[in-house]
């Protein structure tokens, strides 16, 4: 079976950036790639699910429940709105 070679991505850093880098890659027995890769992965992954999720205290979710489970009244406007 033939390894697939994934996509080329090309990062400009400093060389200060680059050492803490290789240090860090080298620490985690890894190479400097594979180290950036699994680093930057890692912080997607923690954004993504930020960004997917909310977060209420336990009064903002007994609001929003009273606010799902209570029919709001119905106004002129409101029932305007829904005949059309």
């Amino acid at each position: 079976m033939a390894i697939q070679s994934g996509k080329r991505l090309t990062v400009h850093v400093t060389a200060q950036e680059e050492e803490s880098l290789q240090m860090a890659a080298d620490i985690s027995s890894m190479a400097l790639s594979q180290f950036i890769v699994q680093a930057a992965l890692e912080k997607a992954e923690q954004v993504i699910a930020e960004e997917s999720s909310l977060v209420l205290t336990r009064r903002e979710s007994v609001r929003f429940l009273e606010l799902i489970e209570i029919p709001r009244l119905r106004n002129e406007r409101f029932l305007q709105a829904q005949a059309r």
